[in-house]
């Protein structure tokens, strides 16, 4: 099982539109450096407090196609305000394995659901008809760079 990766978003401030870049650069225990959640690992690192295990998100680009094809929408991917959009993997069966992202080593925590957020500012169906279809939320174990392009594979057990 392996896929790509097909376009990767950083949101630098909370609430800021989501900004698409070729490459990022994926720090272990952190994130993506420049994306708000990197600086928030930051300033948790420095006040002594714990990181939260939110480092990365990511989604199937199948996934949303479906859902922009349901609801007859025209919505850019990075509104969805995941991470990493992927193509031809399954990213649910990744919870609690660890995978590679271009030259990364992640972990799969849990699933990154729809908030009231996102459907309030992307598309109302995105609550009932995305649940556990959202996206996977995960840590960085191993710095390492990711370009759009790059494969998304299994580590080896």
């Amino acid at each position: 099982m392996t896929g790509t990766v097909e376009r990767i978003y950083i949101i630098k401030q909370r609430r800021e539109v989501p900004q698409q870049v070729e490459s990022a650069v994926l720090e272990a225990s952190k994130g993506i450096v420049g994306d708000r959640y990197h600086q928030h690992a930051l300033e948790c690192l420095d006040a002594g407090d714990e990181v939260q295990q939110n480092h990365l998100s990511l989604i199937e680009q199948e996934q949303l196609d479906a859902f922009l094809v349901r609801n007859n929408a025209e919505i850019d991917y990075g509104n969805f305000r995941r991470n990493i959009v992927t193509s031809g993997i399954d990213l649910n069966a990744l919870v609690g394995k660890q995978f590679r992202v271009g030259h990364a080593l992640c972990m799969g925590v849990e699933f990154c659901e729809p908030c009231a957020f996102l459907a309030a500012t992307v598309h109302r169906a995105v609550l009932p008809e995305l649940e556990e279809k959202a996206g996977l939320r995960a840590v960085v174990l191993e710095d390492g760079s990711v370009d759009a392009g790059n494969e998304i594979v299994p580590a080896q057990d």
